[in-house]
C-alpha cells in the first residue's frame, strides 16, 4: 500500500445520518439507508483523522423545500418543481425539486440514527426557511453559511472524505462544495446511497465529480486506507 501524501490531514463528513431519511419509516427514506451504518462507524474510528463531523438537515416547518408549502393541486412530493429566488437579489433564481415534509427541527425524524457513533460535532443545516441547503458548507446564493469552511482550515485539514445520505443530493452539494473551498475531497461510494440508484444517475454524479477532480473511491482504495 502507497503512504499517504506529505501534508495530509483528512477531516470527515458524515452528511445527514438522520431517521427521516432511512427505511423503514423515513418520510424521505433512501433504500438501504441504514445499510451504511456499520462502514461509516468504521471510518468514524479511523485514526488519521484530525476532525469528524455529522450534519443534520434542521428545517422549519414552512420550508421552501416542502411540496406541502406550495400550492396544491399542482405541487406533489418528487415529481413536482418549485422556483427558490434569492431572498435579496432581484434576477437570481433557479429550479428545484420538492420533497416530502423532512427532518423538522426537533422531531425524531431529524435525529441521527440509532447506531451512528459519536462524532466531534454536529452541524444542523437548513434552517432557513426561504433557502434549500443541500450543502454543509452553504446555500447555492451563499447566503446562510455555515461557517464549516473556515472551521476545517482553521484546524488545518487539507483532505475532506464525505459519506451518508444521499449519495445525488447532499452528499454531492457537499462534496462539490468542499473541492470548491481547495480541499482534496474523496467520495466512498460504500458509505453513501442515492435517492435515485439508477446505473444512468449514478454515472452523471461521478462524471460531475470526476469533472471536478474529487476522488471517487471504494472502501479498499488505498486513500481509504491512509487513515490507517
Amino acid at each position: 500500500m502507497a503512504s499517504h501524501p506529505p501534508n495530509f490531514k483528512p477531516a470527515l463528513l458524515v452528511i445527514d445520518m438522520q431517521n427521516d431519511f432511512c427505511p423503514p419509516d423515513g418520510s424521505l427514506a433512501v433504500t438501504g439507508g441504514r445499510d451504511i451504518i456499520p462502514f461509516i462507524n468504521e471510518l468514524i474510528s479511523a485514526p488519521k483523522f484530525i476532525v469528524r463531523l455529522a450534519t443534520k438537515d434542521w428545517h422549519p416547518p414552512d420550508h421552501v423545500s416542502f411540496a406541502s408549502n406550495h400550492p396544491a393541486p399542482d405541487n406533489h412530493p418528487f415529481t413536482s418543481f418549485a422556483t427558490v429566488a434569492h431572498p435579496e437579489r432581484d434576477g437570481e433564481a433557479y429550479e428545484t425539486r420538492l420533497w416530502p415534509v423532512h427532518c423538522v427541527q426537533g422531531t425524531h425524524g431529524a435525529e441521527l440514527v440509532e447506531g451512528l457513533d459519536e462524532v466531534d460535532r454536529v452541524i444542523e443545516k437548513g434552517q432557513d426557511r426561504r433557502l434549500e441547503m443541500y450543502s454543509v458548507f452553504y446555500d447555492p446564493f451563499k447566503v446562510s453559511d455555515s461557517g464549516t469552511a473556515k472551521a476545517l482550515k482553521d484546524a488545518g485539514v487539507t483532505w475532506v472524505y464525505v459519506v451518508g445520505l444521499a449519495y445525488d443530493y447532499c452528499v454531492k452539494a457537499s462534496a462539490l462544495d468542499a473541492r470548491s473551498e481547495g480541499f482534496e475531497v474523496v467520495v466512498v461510494r460504500d458509505g453513501s446511497k442515492a435517492v435515485d440508484p439508477s446505473e444512468e444517475n449514478i454515472k452523471t454524479v461521478e462524471a460531475e465529480f470526476l469533472s471536478q477532480g474529487i476522488h471517487v473511491v471504494s472502501k479498499e482504495d488505498d486513500r481509504v486506507k491512509w487513515l490507517w
